[in-house]
C-alpha cells in the first residue's frame, strides 16, 4: 500500500513537471498572443502619421501584445516623424522596428524610438540630416531641434547618442567605422549591431518572430485601404501644390470658357481629392470645407455686386478653409499655386481671349471708327471744297459751302467775313479750311 502511494506520488510529480515544461514551451513559443505588423513605407508625411494613428489604436483596442513596424522609406516630413513617435512612446505595446530595406532621416527618427530594432541583412539605417524640399538645408535652428530630437530618440533606449549626432551633423568624425567629416554616418546592419544600434538580424518574418519568442502567436496585417493610399498620396508635399494649382487655375480658366468643361471638371476634381485626403487622413474636418466654398461662392457673388469687400472675406475664407485643412506648412502650396494659376491665366487668355461666363459681366469690346461706332457725322466729302466765311474765323467760325453752314477752324491764321476758303481737312468733327488762292 505504502509503495503504491509512493508510485502515484511519483507519477503526479513527474506528471506536473511536463505540464510545466509543456506550457513553458507554448508560453516561449507565443501561443495565444497577437502581433500586428504595420508597414512604414514609401515618405513620411501626415497621411502615414493617421495610418499609424489609427491602427496603433486599433491594436489596443484589440489587445495586441506585439507591434512590428516595418520600415522602408527615404525619410519626409519632421512634423509627421514627431508625432508619430510621440504615438510609439505612449502606447504600453511593445513595438520592435524591423527595417525591411533602408531606415533614412525621418525613418531612422522613427526605428530609434522603438523599444527594439531588427534589421534584414543588406539593409542601412542613418542619414538624417533635415532639408528643405528644395533638397537644401532648412537652417540652423531647424537642425538644432532635430538634433535634439534625434539624440533624445537614441537615449530613449540606452543608445550611444554620438551616432544619432553623426547621422544629422556632417561635422562629427567616427575613425572606428571610417567616418570623415562632410559625410553623414548611414550604418549597415553588422555596423548597427556591432554599435547597439540594433538587437539583431532576421532573414525573414519568421526568424523574427522565433527571436521574438512569438512564433506561434497570430500574426495580424495592417494593410492600407484604397481610402488610405489616397490620403497618403494626396497629403504627400509634393502633390499639394500640384492639387492646389489644378484646382485653382482651373477654375479661373472655367470662367473664361464657355459652359462647364474641362478646365472646371479638373479643378473641381483636384481640389475634392486635396480635401478628401486630408479628411481621411484626419488632418481636416468640414469647417474647412464649408469655409472654402463660403468663401468660393463670395468671390462669385463678388462678380454681381459692387464695393469689393464681399471678394475680400471671400479670398480670406478660403485661405483659412486651406491652412485649417493642411496645417501652417501649406502656405508655401498655396503661394505656389498663386503664382501658377496667375501666370496660366495670362497665357491662356492671351491665347484664347475671353468666351466664357465672365465675358457677360464685364465689357471687353472697343468702338472704333474702323467698326462702324462714330460719335458724329464725319463729312469726309467736303475736303477739297470751297466757300465763303460766314463769320470771322479767329480761328473758329462758319462757311457757307453750297448753301449749307458749316463749322469749322481755320489752319491758324485769322480770316475774315466774306472771304472765300478752302476746306483742306476732316478729322472726325474737325473741319479745317484756310484761304482760298485766287485760281481755286
Amino acid at each position: 500500500m505504502k509503495r503504491t502511494r509512493l508510485l502515484i506520488y511519483a507519477l503526479c510529480f513527474i506528471w506536473g513537471i511536463y505540464g510545466l515544461l509543456a506550457n513553458q514551451e507554448v508560453f516561449s513559443a507565443g501561443k495565444g498572443k497577437t502581433v500586428t505588423f504595420i508597414p512604414v513605407e514609401h515618405e513620411v508625411e501626415r497621411g502615414l502619421e493617421a495610418f499609424l494613428e489609427r491602427n496603433i489604436k486599433k491594436a489596443e483596442t484589440d489587445g495586441t501584445d506585439h507591434i512590428v513596424l516595418e520600415i522602408y522609406t527615404p525619410g519626409g516630413r519632421v512634423d509627421a516623424a514627431i508625432h508619430i513617435a510621440k504615438l510609439m512612446r505612449e502606447t504600453d505595446i511593445p513595438i520592435t522596428a524591423y527595417i525591411v530595406k533602408n531606415a533614412f532621416s525621418a525613418g531612422a527618427y522613427i526605428a530609434l524610438n522603438a523599444d527594439e530594432i531588427v534589421m534584414k541583412p543588406s539593409t542601412t539605417i542613418g542619414s538624417a540630416a533635415v532639408i528643405d524640399s528644395q533638397g537644401n538645408t532648412a537652417g540652423q535652428k531647424a537642425e538644432s531641434a532635430w538634433k535634439a530630437e534625434m539624440l533624445a530618440a537614441a537615449e530613449l533606449n540606452d543608445r550611444d547618442p554620438l551616432y544619432a549626432e553623426a547621422m544629422v551633423d556632417p561635422d562629427v568624425e567616427i575613425p572606428a567605422l571610417g567616418l570623415k567629416k562632410e559625410k553623414l554616418l548611414t550604418l549597415t546592419a553588422s555596423e548597427a549591431v556591432k554599435v547597439g544600434y540594433a538587437e539583431k538580424i532576421v532573414e525573414d518574418r519568421q526568424e523574427l518572430l522565433a527571436y521574438l519568442n512569438l512564433e506561434e502567436a497570430k500574426v495580424v496585417e495592417s494593410e492600407p485601404t484604397f481610402a488610405d493610399k489616397i490620403a497618403r498620396f494626396v497629403t504627400n508635399p509634393v502633390i499639394v501644390p500640384i492639387l492646389l494649382s489644378l484646382g485653382s487655375l482651373g477654375l479661373v480658366l472655367e470662367l473664361y470658357t464657355p459652359g462647364f468643361g474641362i478646365a472646371g471638371s479638373i479643378g473641381a476634381l483636384s481640389l475634392f481629392l486635396f480635401f478628401y485626403g486630408h479628411m481621411i487622413a484626419g488632418l481636416a474636418g468640414w469647417e474647412a470645407i464649408i469655409l472654402f466654398v463660403i468663401g468660393f461662392i463670395l468671390i462669385i457673388l463678388e462678380l454681381f455686386l459692387p464695393g469689393g469687400i464681399i471678394g475680400i472675406i471671400g479670398v480670406i475664407a478660403m485661405l483659412t478653409g486651406l491652412i485649417l485643412a493642411g496645417g501652417s506648412g501649406i502656405l508655401l502650396a498655396i503661394a505656389i499655386a498663386i503664382i501658377i494659376t496667375i501666370i496660366g491665366s495670362y497665357f491662356f487668355i492671351r491665347s484664347f481671349g475671353y468666351n466664357g461666363p465672365l465675358k457677360r459681366l464685364v465689357l471687353f469690346d472697343s468702338t472704333s471708327s474702323e467698326k462702324g461706332y462714330l460719335s458724329h457725322s464725319e463729312r469726309i466729302d467736303l475736303t477739297g471744297k470751297t466757300g465763303i466765311s460766314a463769320t470771322p474765323l479767329r480761328p473758329a467760325g462758319s462757311v457757307k459751302i453750297d448753301d449749307e453752314y458749316i463749322d469749322v477752324v481755320s489752319e491758324g491764321s485769322f480770316i475774315g467775313k466774306g472771304e472765300k476758303v478752302k476746306i483742306v481737312k476732316v478729322s472726325g468733327g474737325r473741319v479745317v479750311v484756310r484761304l482760298a488762292e485766287n485760281n481755286e
